[in-house]
């Protein structure tokens, strides 16, 4: 698992992008687990970073799963389209999804359907 802490700058992002292409190359199972939960950053950016490992990620035949990001890092992360379908995961034991609770179902009756 790769830990981002605090702030990252040029020279400790050039850093995490070898260590995500060492760790893809070595056969991290095409998936780099990164912890975010102590990631300081959680504005553009934390984006731009998490972009450019997931970019590093992809050139190297992987991607990157996040594991505990704080619920506004998840929403930036969403809002540019960054998470989902090829893009960036997340690891189960993170922040729990907010969902809105389930309608009931409701049948539809056609003319002419006999009463139940």
């Amino acid at each position: 698992m790769l830990v981002l802490r605090g702030e990252v700058g040029r020279a400790e992002l050039a850093r995490l992008c070898a260590e995500v292409r060492l760790r893809l190359a070595a056969g991290a199972g095409g998936v780099v687990v990164c912890d975010v939960a102590r990631f300081e950053a959680c504005g553009v950016g934390a984006v731009d970073v998490l972009a450019r490992l997931q970019l590093t990620a992809r050139r190297a035949g992987g991607r990157i799963s996040l594991r505990g990001p704080a619920p506004g890092l998840r929403a930036l992360l969403e809002l540019t389209g960054l998470l989902g379908g090829r893009g960036i995961g997340f690891e189960p034991g993170g922040q729990p999804e907010e969902r809105e609770p389930t309608g009931g179902v409701q049948e539809g009756v056609e003319p002419g359907d006999p009463a139940p």
